[in-house]
């Protein structure tokens, strides 16, 4: 019996064994490089994609700045207008120069920047740079009494705080 063993009529397992072996190694190998092919793809895509929103933000903020430059173009306009005409009828600039005032706070108002009314309220570090405290007899401390600048846009989105001057306790 044992001499039937090795006169080769069973089948040798270990070749089997290594073919079957090297068959997984291949296909694991075939594996690796599909994942690696998805891998390197899938980084430029997401390159791609990140130069194409980097690319549509930038054109945004132009967007975005051209239109808030196309609302002051009529402000502008009618200031070369009200300086054309001081010439003719000195008199005349001031009510221009107020309209065209009152359009510029119009604009910025629009713009999601109106002008507060910081007068008589209470001071906020938020929305007011004090300059100066003084006493002040008709209101309370902590109270703003003037504003030397005035301050644009909300609580919650503030374009520059109001210089002013606050009342302080006698």
């Amino acid at each position: 019996m044992t001499g039937q063993q090795g006169n080769g009529t069973e089948p040798d397992t270990s070749q089997d064994a290594g073919a079957g072996r090297d068959d997984q190694i291949e296909a694991l190998r075939r594996q690796v490089a599909d994942l690696e092919d998805r891998w390197r793809r899938a980084l430029a895509d997401f390159d791609n994609l990140r130069k194409r929103v980097a690319g549509e933000a930038a054109r945004q903020r132009s967007d975005e700045r051209a239109a808030v430059a196309a609302r002051w173009l009529p402000v502008l306009d009618n200031l070369e207008l009200a300086l054309q005409h001081a010439a003719a009828d000195p008199g005349r600039i001031v009510p221009g120069v107020q309209a065209v005032h009152d359009q510029a706070l119009s604009v910025l108002a629009d713009l999601g920047f109106p002008r507060r009314a910081d007068l008589n309220e209470p001071f906020d570090p938020a929305l007011h740079e004090a300059v100066a405290t003084q006493p002040h007899a008709d209101a309370a401390p902590g109270t703003i009494v003037q504003v030397i600048r005035p301050g644009y846009g909300g609580a919650d989105r503030p374009l520059r705080p109001a210089s002013v001057v606050v009342a302080k306790g006698a």
